[in-house]
């Protein structure tokens, strides 16, 4: 956030003190060192852009990203500063627009991002390539010749790699009794034997079907190596094809390219660089040739316990380097892989995934592991000596992916979240509701990111003539640590951001980080979700009774909604203009000690709030509150509070991946209304960046929601609560219709359009106001009991509040909120947000007519008449009682 002080200032500035007074706030926020103010202010004045004179930019991971250099002899902690320009400024939702309609705007982030490149022409000529490889045959031919030449003969390693082997021809290959070659212009049948077989590779080929491959590969009754990737028969997974593999190979240690269950010396050593195709191993040797091997590269193997009978310091006495990076470790393996890991008397080097199943920290696995001197490449006293986390500089940096269809604008907006900075204007009396994002220049996007970084980067707002009206954002950088020709100049992305705010999962943003790790966080989040469960409190004998009064008086009303005073007009109410004199105190400000003290209001007057409804009417909160009672009901979308739950939702994420899943998320501040910086995106680095804007939830959006006429909408519920213990909520026949303005899309484009994937817009027409009856009547054809199911959600919601928070519960308080609810396409509710509604705006603001449940029309005098007999007489007109005793 930037905070602009007001500032009198009529004309240019133009000597350092008129600067300094008039952006003091604006210096003190940017952390820039007091003692670079005046050059800051020399800069700006002559607009000066020298950085090119001190940096050079230059390309790395294959052109994929540009990284910053310095050219000058030397520059000292402290002794400059540089303006860096702004390339690109928008808000999110005009991203697309302006990326068609600025002119070269979309060239310069393409190349500024590094995707205006085609990844797919060194592939092009792949389908050439595959024919030079030859056919089947003389590959075969090949690999006899080979084995002819070993000394036994025998043929133990067969690669058949690209052939477009199909299932009828591994049927004709007869690969496990002999192979079909060529001899004097004949066809002949080498034989072979069966119960030497070490390695068999078809990667690359057409096979399509189960049943097939595993006939003909479980043949291979000693086979120790399999590879099948890249055939089609993987495209929907393996499970069912590697069930039956294991099943019939008991000796298969690795299976396209990861460990199984019975991994061993074999599968080490073929890791180890041991076994190989001129190596492959003899499956009657009974040495261990494990002695020598110093390093051990385990990663991405699919290891679930590393605690074998051939991982050992016996067979592996010289073992030194290990990585054990990407593996699924199982969390009732680690005491004793710990335990195992410290009797290795040679290893010093470990590389690990941090956080990971052997720790959250670097320090905590050294701690674990004292014989280690160097962990994921870092020396294990520097690590000591700073405390810090291991997490950035040992992983590999996220590149945007496309194709060559990809539009150069869909490319952008995918690529864009490695390079956004973002701010939002304040001063003393606003708050900007919608943040500024930007780009910085070549120069400044060239920057990566480090956790020891040796410059810093802050954005700043020049205000030239003292005024807001004249502001110009620039980005100043300058240097936090000395620094020599070559050295490469990095910031830390996420400065002034711990392992309290989830530093290392937000670095998912720009790393690959630990894909496993965080899978695991989300199975132990959704396990537990799943083992909770609702218990509903005994109803209470006695019920909510009427506070009328005994003589007949009327309730005296205080309200500051002018919307409830001039339509609360039944006679057994009057409104007051003063609170302490008031039976009921109706109020949109939050009633609390002070406000009491201020206004008068005492314990003894009825309010139109519960204590701690924040359970419902904040989205984090009401999800919480669910979850807790219910753990993941069919009508709650899957939600996650980002400020808690972030590496949950990332691992949430990649299982969606891995399934084939669509990743279609929105992201909703806790507590905003009208779905102010509210976000639709499929991009994980984009839901960890909008984090910056603000505490949001992210929910999985329903991509296929019931459409009207085409177009998205969602229904606005008003409920009336009297009691939380015992529970009495009714439902208005009245609700609301909400419904977007353009046709519904799930085109990536339009995830900027607010009026395609938004619906608090329309709240005038009739089209957009119709009763339950009415409603139900359209599209009750097919789907029965809509209204039921409506019903029974809201209940189960406010079940949830009285259950979880049963401190919710005031003899003195009755109230009404409004429940958003959306129909999937199966016309199955799902529960959006329950907002505090004590005016009811929506009925009387644009004085619209409301039909209700008779077929009538009705006026908001007649909705809150109905509203207020039914809270404080015990009236009920136009509701439902939906849990309430007395029926």
């Amino acid at each position: 956030m930037v905070t602009i002080a007001a500032a009198n200032a009529t004309k240019r500035i133009e000597t350092y003190e008129e600067f300094a007074k008039v952006h003091a706030i604006l210096l003190a926020a940017s952390g820039l060192p007091e003692s670079l103010h005046r050059r800051l202010f020399q800069k700006l004045s002559a607009e000066c852009f020298d950085g090119g004179n001190y940096f050079q930019i230059e390309p790395c991971e294959e052109g994929r990203q540009r990284l910053l250099v310095l050219t000058a002899e030397s520059m000292a902690k402290h002794s400059d500063v540089f303006l860096v320009d702004h390339a690109w400024t928008f808000r999110l939702t005009d991203a697309y627009k302006q990326l068609h309609e600025v002119p070269g705007l979309a060239e310069r982030m393409g190349a500024l991002m590094c995707v205006d490149i085609n990844l797919n022409a060194e592939g092009e000529d792949d389908g050439a390539l595959s024919d030079t490889r030859g056919s089947v045959t003389e590959v075969l031919e090949s690999e006899v010749r080979e084995a002819k030449e070993k000394s036994d003969g025998k043929l133990r390693w067969l690669e058949l790699e690209g052939l477009d082997i199909n299932d009828e021809m591994l049927l004709s290959l007869e690969l496990p009794t002999g192979f079909p070659i060529c001899k004097n212009d004949r066809v002949e049948m080498w034989p072979r034997k069966v119960n030497k077989d070490v390695a068999l590779s078809l990667l690359g080929n057409k096979l399509n079907r189960v049943e097939t491959i595993v006939q003909e590969v479980s043949k291979f009754k000693q086979l120790k190596g399999l590879w099948l990737n890249n055939n089609p028969v993987l495209e929907k997974g393996d499970s069912e094809l590697v069930d039956a593999l294991l099943k019939e190979l008991p000796e298969l240690e690795i299976y396209n390219s990861t460990f199984t269950s019975n991994f061993g010396e074999w599968a080490l050593g073929f890791c180890a660089g041991i076994y190989e195709k001129d190596n492959p191993g003899n499956v009657d040797q009974a040495s261990t040739p494990l002695q020598s091997v110093s390093t051990l590269d385990l990663s991405n193997r699919n290891i679930h316990s590393l605690i074998n009978k051939a991982f050992t310091p016996n067979c592996l006495p010289s073992l030194s380097c290990l990585n054990i990076r990407g593996n699924p470790l199982e969390q009732n393996s680690i005491g004793g892989l710990l335990d195992l890991l410290r009797t290795f008397p040679s290893l010093c080097s470990l590389e690990v995934d941090i956080p990971g199943p052997l720790g959250g920290s670097a320090v905590e696995i050294l701690e674990s592991l004292p014989n280690i001197s160097q962990l994921n490449g870092i020396s294990a006293s520097k690590i000591w000596e700073t405390g810090k986390h291991v997490i950035d500089s040992v992983l590999l940096p996220r590149l945007p992916e496309w194709t060559a269809d990809d539009p150069l604008a869909d490319r952008i907006v995918n690529a864009m979240w490695q390079y956004l900075m973002t701010y939002r204007l304040a001063n003393e009396e606003k708050l900007d509701e919608t943040s500024v994002w930007y780009v910085m220049d070549e120069l400044g996007s060239a920057l990566r990111h480090s956790d020891e970084p040796n410059f810093r980067v802050a954005p700043f707002l020049f205000m030239p003539d003292g005024t807001l009206a004249s502001a110009v954002s620039f980005s100043i950088l300058w240097p936090t640590q000395n620094v020599i020709k070559g050295d490469e100049c990095t910031r830390d992305f996420l400065l002034g951001i711990g392992e309290d705010r989830q530093r290392s999962a937000r670095l998912t943003a720009w790393f690959h980080t630990p894909e496993n790790y965080f899978v695991q966080e989300y199975e132990k989040h959704n396990q537990k979700l799943q083992s909770r469960s609702l218990t509903l409190p005994k109803v209470q004998s006695s019920e909510t009774r009427s506070i009328r009064h005994h003589d007949g008086r009327a309730l005296r009303v205080y309200t500051d909604i002018p919307h409830v005073e001039e339509n609360l007009t039944h006679p057994d109410f009057v409104i007051t203009k003063e609170p302490k004199d008031a039976d009921i105190i109706w109020t949109s400000e939050q009633v609390d000690e002070e406000m009491k003290k201020a206004t008068g209001i005492t314990d003894h007057q009825y309010i139109n709030q519960f204590p701690f409804e924040a359970c419902l009417v904040m989205k984090h909160h009401l999800a919480e509150t669910i979850q807790k009672a219910h753990g993941s009901p069919q009508w709650l979308q899957p939600t996650y509070n980002l400020e808690t739950h972030l590496s949950q939702l990332i691992g949430d994420y990649h299982v969606r991946k891995r399934k084939g899943l669509d990743n279609l998320w929105i992201l909703k501040p806790w507590n905003m209304a009208r779905t102010i910086d509210t976000t639709v995106t499929d991009n994980l680095p984009s839901i960890i960046r909008l984090m910056e804007t603000g505490p949001k939830i992210c929910q999985k959006y329903i991509e296929e929601p019931a459409l009207f006429q085409g177009k998205k909408f969602d229904l606005r519920y008003i409920v009336l609560v009297r009691s939380m213990n015992p529970l009495e909520i009714f439902l208005s026949d009245c609700f609301w219709v909400r419904i977007a303005n353009n046709k519904y899309s799930l085109d990536r484009s339009s995830f900027f359009e607010y009026e395609t994937h938004f619906t608090v817009m329309n709240y005038r027409g009739r089209i957009n106001f119709k009763n339950t009856k009415d409603f139900a009547r359209e599209f009750e054809e097919e789907h029965q009991d809509i209204h039921t199911r409506v019903r029974n959600m809201i209940l189960s919601v406010f079940e949830s509040a009285a259950v979880v928070h049963p401190e919710m519960h005031s003899t003195k308080s009755r109230a009404i909120y409004g429940v958003d609810v959306m129909l999937d396409r199966y016309f199955q509710p799902k529960i959006l947000e329950v907002t505090y509604c004590p005016d009811c705006t929506r009925a009387c603001k644009y004085d619209m007519e409301i039909v209700v449940g008779d077929g009538g029309v009705a006026k908001g005098c007649d909705f809150f008449n109905n509203v207020f007999r039914c809270l404080f007489l015990n009236e009920i007109s136009q509701v439902s009682p939906l849990y309430y005793k007395h029926n």
